[in-house]
């Protein structure tokens, strides 16, 4: 495996078990495999181990899931000293704000971990319980001062928006109490119906479009008025906080993904890992191949595929790739001769990308 070594490289580390299934998940995780996290961090050592001598130094990690700070601490960092990762990388945990505590925050930061994404998804309770979470509210605020106090400058929170029975009072609710937590970077997504997931199944609690709509409006002025900067569609951040490793994504930036069901991009070929922990466990212990599926895109393809990914960002794209029929929804950007998409446009992202020329 070669990589060039001047460029950005991430590290993506899927952890696959939860206490309990969001019933809109459609990710690679499980309630029931807890009696495997001693072997499967094993496994994603091992692995890790055998990626190393080929990897250029790692600006970003992200520790994703399911649920990471659900496994032990010291055994989930033990991955990450197999790996060279630079002195300055960025080293992203995601946590459920019921699991944080004081020793796990020291341990990570120990570690080398500089930011932590909360998955709050809402601060009132009856929208919660919609979504299928258990965690209290008030714990969020609890595990803030603890991600504090062990250091971690770089906070992220995480919201959902859309769910069966919340109002806009509820909405602007979790989003100000949010906010009131001064996150240097704050994301919010709309509910979306996953084929598979409790919710697909139950059409009643399915989110509605223009409901939708008035929410990430109403999201981008609240959040925007405190200082925050929207630089991809679902992401705001003070200045020089953007996350570097969603970056990646965004960019077409290479990055190399450990555990099950990991994606990973080198010289333009992605490639991705089996699903199941039990088979990625036998996988490795046998030394065969994870590799469950891979593409490579032709020129042409990667290059409209680049111009996609980018019309969602702050930065946009050529003015001369954008199509008369959805100029409307763009203006000009930072970038000299670069559009981007207005607030407008950001709710039709998904029809002005497939209109790029």
């Amino acid at each position: 495996m070669s990589v060039e070594t001047n460029k950005k490289f991430g590290v993506y580390l899927h952890v696959p078990f939860c206490v309990r299934r969001c019933d809109y998940c459609a990710f690679a995780t499980w309630t029931d495999r807890e009696h495997l996290i001693d072997e499967y961090l094993d496994a994603c050592r091992a692995q890790a181990r055998t990626a190393s001598t080929n990897l250029p130094d790692i600006t970003s990690v992200f520790i994703g899931g399911g649920t990471p700070n659900l496994v032990p601490a010291d055994a989930l960092m033990s991955i990450f000293r197999e790996l060279p990762i630079a002195p300055a990388a960025e080293f992203t945990v995601e946590c459920n704000p019921d699991l944080v505590d004081r020793q796990q925050m020291e341990t990570y930061v120990a570690a080398g971990v500089n930011r932590v994404s909360l998955g709050v998804q809402s601060m009132v309770p009856h929208v919660l319980k919609s979504l299928g979470r258990d965690h209290n509210p008030h714990n969020v605020y609890e595990a803030v001062e603890i991600i504090r106090e062990a250091g971690i400058a770089h906070l992220n929170l995480d919201l959902i928006y859309g769910a069966k029975g919340e109002s806009i009072l509820d909405w602007t609710t979790s989003v100000e109490s949010a906010l009131a937590l001064r996150p240097e970077h704050l994301s919010t997504y709309a509910l979306t119906v996953e084929p598979g997931t409790a919710l697909a199944e139950d059409r009643d609690r399915h989110p509605e479009d223009d409901d939708q709509a008035d929410k990430y409006l109403l999201a981008n002025d609240l959040i925007s008025s405190a200082g925050l900067a929207n630089y991809e569609i679902s992401n705001w951040a003070q200045p020089g906080e953007h996350c570097q490793h969603n970056m990646l994504y965004w960019t077409q930036g290479e990055y190399l993904g450990l555990g099950v069901a990991a994606h990973s991009h080198l010289a333009q070929r992605r490639f991705w890992s089996m699903r199941t922990p039990e088979r990625f466990i036998k996988a490795i212990t046998e030394g065969s191949s994870v590799e469950a599926g891979a593409e490579e895109l032709d020129p042409d393809a990667w290059a409209l595929e680049g111009r996609q990914l980018a019309i969602r960002t702050s930065e946009g794209v050529l003015e001369e790739f954008v199509s008369d029929e959805v100029q409307h929804l763009t203006e000009s950007s930072e970038v000299a001769g670069k559009v981007k998409l207005t607030v407008e446009g950001r709710l039709l992202a998904n029809e002005v990308s497939i209109r790029l020329q």
